[in-house]
């Protein structure tokens, strides 16, 4: 049998803040918070966890929880939870938190998490397959969940934004990007739109007092708009500060930079069913004209390192642990000498039977680094004859899903959940996969992760998959981000989370 269990203990002090109150009124606290990271093209918009991309608004902006949370060195910690113990390989037992209530006033229980799951599984597109889960059953504060199989890294995805508990006698008010939830955070949504979230704090919290009265996040799709929002006070914090932007407030005793390496990764992905590169030589060359160096030391001013694979160097199945082309426009050049592809005409470009090698780049802009990348890549691509045409488009999950693309450059968190098996069922094997890359192999060892118990093998097949798809060719790796929060200095209880999460807490507070 193999079991796990882990106490969350709460002391003295934080009985005293949830039980006690200040005395004499005091003056409102607000904070006002401006984020490229929200908006419906980044299938965040809306707080209702169980759409797309939407539990990270949850969790960022202290909406929703989950039963476990990820700590700095991506571990994972008890949340909502307090213990878990699997009684066997496809049957796992949850112990939850007592004295939990929805801001609705509803209690927690494992009836209501029960119906949350059951929810989740039933509409979300990657869900079902992380968690496997057949059945539940609720008792009282213990919850057993039923996986169809061995599923070892149930509790790492139940931390995932999309496990948010929420209350669904409340249910999900409003649609899409207007979504509204009644969640166990420390701050409550009054009102939610595609660009703009009012929330105010949760008087009865479980987890302590919550500092700041209101709280609102503003959707900035222009990086230099948000700079120029925090220079001006119009907003206390900002997350997605364009690179750079940073010595604007670095040395400056007026605002707090918070930083930290994430495993964010820009990469890219290449559509199988697009003759053009089909053509493995054509993909390879694309690898290897793309300076990632020059992109990450020029164009992200330093705050993005160089990456071979899925995994920053601090995961031991990380960038040491592959192998993959370097930046060698003569021997990109060659691949495509070696295909037919030469310049005939001395325009530049290459071409082939009276056609220009021309790849369609699709990205989008709301992340800042990304329409950069494009440009750079752009330039540099054009150097061993590549022609670059970039869609940058908000619309890029409708054309992604449509195949309308050559190459798609975007970025996630691929080990979102302190995790390997994240990125390869979401995005090589999962719904993400928008260019359709097959190989049986790939297919094989990802099964074969997802049943995997032990830890060192997980790690070693983490490798192989890495390993296999850039030996194909599938994907590339350019950077992966050292994310960074700016704020007024008066600003505190905000940091940056290697996992990406977590910024709006009860801990925030404006002196």
């Amino acid at each position: 049998m193999k079991k796990r269990w882990i106490g969350w203990i709460f002391g003295a002090a934080l009985a005293a803040a949830v039980m006690g109150s200040s005395a004499g009124a005091q003056e409102e606290k607000s904070f006002v918070y401006g984020t490229t990271g929200y908006s419906e093209e980044m299938g965040d918009a809306g707080l209702n966890p169980h759409d797309n991309y939407s539990g990270w608004s949850a969790i960022r902006y202290g909406v929703g929880e989950t039963l476990f949370k990820y700590n700095d060195n991506m571990e994972v910690e008890p949340w909502l939870a307090t213990d878990y113990e699997f009684i066997d390989d496809t049957t796992v037992e949850i112990t939850l938190r007592d004295g939990v209530q929805f801001s609705n006033g509803r209690a927690m229980d494992a009836q209501a998490v029960k119906e949350c799951l059951e929810h989740l599984v039933e509409v979300h597109d990657r869900a079902p397959y992380d968690l496997k889960i057949d059945h539940i059953e609720a008792e009282g504060l213990t919850l057993t969940i039923y996986t169809t199989e061995p599923c070892p890294a149930i509790i790492h995805y139940l931390g995932d934004p999309y496990g948010a508990i929420i209350d669904m006698e409340y249910g999900i008010q409003g649609e899409g990007g207007t979504a509204n939830v009644a969640g166990t955070g420390p701050y409550i949504a009054e009102s939610v739109t595609p660009t703009q979230i009012e929330l105010v704090k949760n008087d009865n919290y479980w987890g302590g007092e919550v500092q700041v009265d209101r709280v609102t996040v503003k959707s900035f799709a222009d990086g230099s708009a948000l700079t120029a929002a925090l220079q001006t006070g119009d907003i206390q914090g900002a997350y997605g500060v364009q690179y750079d932007n940073y010595s604007l407030f670095e040395g400056n005793s007026g605002y707090e930079i918070h930083s930290c390496a994430t495993s964010r990764c820009f990469f890219g992905q290449f559509n199988f069913d697009s003759e053009i590169v089909q053509d493995q030589n054509i993909r390879k060359a694309i690898a290897m004209g793309i300076d990632k160096e020059g992109f990450c030391t020029v164009i992200m001013e330093g705050r993005g390192l160089p990456a071979a694979g899925a995994f920053p160097s601090s995961f031991s199945y990380g960038n040491e642990a592959v192998s993959t082309v370097s930046y060698d426009p003569e021997g990109a050049k060659a691949l495509l000498e070696e295909s037919g592809w030469t310049d005939t005409d001395g325009d530049g470009y290459a071409d082939k039977d009276g056609e220009t090698l021309t790849i369609r780049w699709l990205t989008y802009p709301t992340r800042l680094e990304q329409p950069k990348l494009a440009e750079y890549a752009q330039a540099t691509l054009k150097e061993i004859g590549i022609q670059v045409e970039v869609n940058n488009t908000s619309d890029h999950m409708t054309y992604a899903a449509e195949g309308e693309f050559d190459v798609y450059v975007s970025s996630v968190t691929t080990a979102p959940t302190g995790d390997p098996e994240y990125f390869f069922t979401s995005t090589v094997t999962g719904a993400k996969n928008y260019g359709n890359y097959e190989n049986p192999e790939v297919t094989a060892l990802t099964e074969q992760l997802h049943q995997t118990f032990d830890t060192e093998q997980r790690e070693e097949l983490a490798v192989q998959l890495q390993q296999q798809i850039l030996d194909d060719d599938a994907f590339f790796f350019v950077s992966h981000l050292n994310m960074g929060i700016v704020t007024q200095s008066n600003v505190t209880g905000i940091e940056a989370h290697p996992c990406d999460y977590y910024e709006i807490t009860a801990e925030l507070n404006v002196e």
